[in-house]
């Protein structure tokens, strides 16, 4: 892509609205906190405190609305705190500029580094080093300075304690999160009535899987309903697989492919159920027509061999999701609590200890111990401490592209603070607080953002400008607009960059009217000095980049070795069911899919960038990754049917584990150094498995086998450009 079609795209990006399902009442709440914080500033210190006061409940409140696991009040009480600190020790260096551009810089690489923990983390610390910027402006002395910097703290503890005194929707992320994941998967059995082969996005999963990590505190406090049910989504998701697919499964037709639709018609009807129970605090209703379907009598069954295995696990996985759901339903009995009777009041706690039982029943029976992922384990914020050094000093390399974010945006804080201070604008803060807030670590989002942050400046400082000259606000008045303009900030938080652009510089415009300022005395400079910040952004990023499209072919180098560790996994369970761990193949699963996300983000970011591709072409991005999406496949199906632990094993399984192995490691520095994989060693070991033709129920390994030979030669035939091109089987999807 061209530097222009480039920068058109992102320009488009930046500028676009989206429809987003609005969240009134926690937009209400943060707009209170705020208000309750500047109401009481105001009235007991004056404006400058108040203006002080108001940036940290601002940002209190704007890090309760990221997208983190966090409990809300913890996220509001480490903003405010981390805001108060940074304010403080910068008024101290404040008076000496050689000393605070040296702190500024220092202070922004460690924002930068702080992407490294995540993106909230990333915001928070991105955010405190902008707001600094404005309110080291505001203290007088180092005695105004700390009572500024306790007043951006009781910001924070405000918005924490509102949203302890009125939640809104308690456990509500953790209940979509597990309530996407089970309708992904019932809307994933009616499609396989259809395809056999029908594709899946583990994502849904994924994102349970990280709803699913909770601290001591919340494990005590966790609904009975979000505990294990999600562990059980997981199991259900290669049975549904294996039962669809002719390769391992039933005849593509007859009475047991008839027999399996009706199995996958009653999985999803089931799924959907628990997934509306989860989601709104429900009772589970199941049709009588999928009652019917999963009560299978024992003798007379239709399915035969594996597929009869298969299918009275899914049933049971299925009743164990149904009986883990079934606690939701006492919420809304909860919430009906004016006007129970006594009687009533004993039958909801005796429902609420009976689903509770339920859920603990489930979770100690021995398959669900066995899966240590139910009980996910998130440390707490002292215990995420030495977590985060870790992950921060794991990036200071060259290559790392947040290492090279965080030594962008800490020159580019630098310098546009000193550029910013030697014009003759005033407020020349305004230049780095721009630039800190739009740069990320990747291309697209540095300048979209920098393009939506200048359109989004320039409006909302024309319709603040003119609210202003209509109105001639006071000081009180300036607050309540201010207030106003921040709750439609949090209101709209989600359509867009541009559009929260719009609310925040009018939320400025009349918070710093409130301390005196003309709207002449900042409206110019804010517009300038914001478009000079965007400038610097998008120039770092030009000048000192950190482009995906050259790690593209490292990218599925490393999706084609979790894979083969994956497949591997499961060849040796099956080469030795009684000794292999029992949670490699778990892990390597979760690998996997962490490789898939990771190549997906990648190719997202390199279809954006102005870089001529180097080292894959656009024929082998698109066949490739459908390659090694067919092996995890191949390797899920097989996981369906991992044997018992008394099962006798199947001897040339370890053979198959090894060589596969050997040949992933060899493909996957063969990716890297443009070559083309081979696969001599799993080949050559397959073809000695079939000239001994040992006897044994090994049919599963054996076709598995032979599902894994066509994928690994589907990912060859994709990077070799000379190659002829495979057909047919190129949709596959990933585990």
């Amino acid at each position: 892509m061209s530097w222009l079609h480039a920068l058109k795209h992102t320009a488009r990006s930046g500028l676009k609205v989206e429809r987003q399902r609005l969240d009134p009442l926690v937009a209400v709440r943060a707009a209170l906190g705020l208000a309750l914080v500047v109401g009481a500033a105001l009235y007991l210190f004056g404006p400058a405190v108040a203006a002080s006061s108001a940036f940290g409940a601002f940002q209190a409140a704007l890090a309760t609305f990221q997208r983190s696991w966090r409990t809300r009040p913890v996220l509001a009480l480490a903003s405010g705190a981390s805001l108060a600190v940074t304010t403080f020790v910068g008024y101290l260096t404040g008076a000496h500029p050689v000393l605070f551009i040296s702190l500024l810089a220092l202070w922004t690489f460690l924002a930068g580094l702080a992407w490294a923990v995540g993106p909230t983390a990333g915001m928070i610390a991105s955010s405190n080093v902008a707001i600094m910027l404005v309110t080291v402006t505001l203290p007088t002395s180092v005695a105004a300075a700390a009572q500024h910097a306790g007043m951006i703290m009781v910001g924070g503890i405000v918005q924490a304690a509102l949203i302890v005194l009125f939640p809104v929707r308690r456990w509500g992320a953790q209940r979509d999160a597990l309530a996407d994941a089970l309708a992904a998967e019932a809307d994933y059995a009616r499609r396989l009535r259809h395809d056999p082969v029908a594709p899946f996005d583990p994502e849904p999963l994924m994102h349970a899987r990280n709803a699913a990590a909770i601290t001591p505190r919340q494990a005590r406090r966790r609904p009975a309903e979000l505990h294990g049910a999600r562990g059980l989504a997981e199991r259900i998701r290669p049975v549904l697989a294996s039962l669809a697919d002719p390769a391992l499964g039933v005849p593509a037709e007859g009475e047991q492919r008839a027999r399996v639709r009706e199995l996958l018609a009653a999985a999803a009807s089931t799924l959907d159920a628990a997934a509306r129970a989860v989601r709104h605090g429900e009772p589970v209703t199941m049709s009588p027509a999928a009652r019917a379907v999963l009560a299978v009598p024992k003798e007379g069954a239709v399915l035969t061999g594996p597929a009869r295995r298969a299918e009275s696990r899914l049933i049971s996985l299925l009743r164990d999701v149904i009986e883990t759901a079934q606690g939701s339903g006492t919420d809304n009995a909860k919430r009906t609590g004016p006007g129970r009777s006594p009687h009533e009041d004993t039958a909801y706690r005796t429902a609420r200890r009976l689903a509770r039982s339920a859920a603990r029943k489930v979770a100690r029976r021995p398959e669900h111990r066995a899966d240590p992922h139910d009980h996910l384990h998130r440390p707490t914020v002292p215990g995420l401490i030495p977590v985060a050094l870790r992950a921060m000093r794991a990036e200071l390399r060259r290559d790392s592209p947040v290492f090279r974010h965080a030594v962008r945006v800490a020159v580019v804080a630098a310098t546009g603070y000193a550029v910013g201070a030697s014009l003759p604008l005033g407020h020349g803060y305004w230049a780095p607080m721009a630039a800190v807030m739009v740069m990320r670590p990747d291309f697209s989002q540095t300048y979209s953002r920098a393009v939506a942050r200048f359109g989004g400046t320039l409006l909302g400082v024309a319709l603040a400008t003119g609210l202003v000259q209509l109105t001639h606000p006071d000081t009180r008045l300036s607050a309540a607009l201010a207030v106003g303009c921040a709750f439609l900030m949090f209101l709209l938080l989600r359509t867009g960059y541009a559009v929260t652009q719009v609310c925040v510089s009018g939320y400025v415009v009349f918070l710093l009217g409130m301390g005196g300022l003309q709207w002449t005395q900042t409206v110019p400079e804010r517009v300038v000095l914001t478009l000079a910040g965007g400038l610097l952004a998008m120039l770092a990023y030009a000048v000192y980049p950190a482009w995906e499209t050259p790690r593209l072919r490292t990218r599925l180098a490393d999706w084609l070795i979790a894979d083969g560790r994956y497949a591997t996994a499961v060849l040796q369970r099956y080469a030795d069911p009684a000794g292999a761990p029992r949670d490699a193949v778990r892990e390597a699963l979760l690998a996997t899919r962490e490789a898939r996300v990771a190549w997906q983000d990648a190719l997202e970011r390199a279809a954006n960038e102005p870089v001529r591709s180097r080292g894959l072409s656009r024929s082998a991005a698109d066949d490739a990754p459908h390659a090694l999406a067919q092996l995890a496949r191949v390797a899920m199906l097989m996981e369906a049917h991992l044997p018992a632990r008394d099962t006798t094993p199947v001897p040339a399984a370890a053979a198959l584990a090894e060589a596969l192995r050997t040949d992933t490691e060899a493909a996957a520095r063969a990716v890297r150094e443009r070559r083309t994989p081979r696969w001599d060693a799993f080949r050559a070991a397959l073809d000695a498995w079939d000239a001994e033709d040992a006897a044994g129920d090994d049919k599963v390994v054996r076709k598995g086998a032979g599902l894994l030979v066509e994928a690994l030669d589907e990912l060859t035939h994709a990077l070799d450009a000379e190659g002829p091109r495979p057909r047919g089987s190129a949709a596959r999807t990933a585990a």
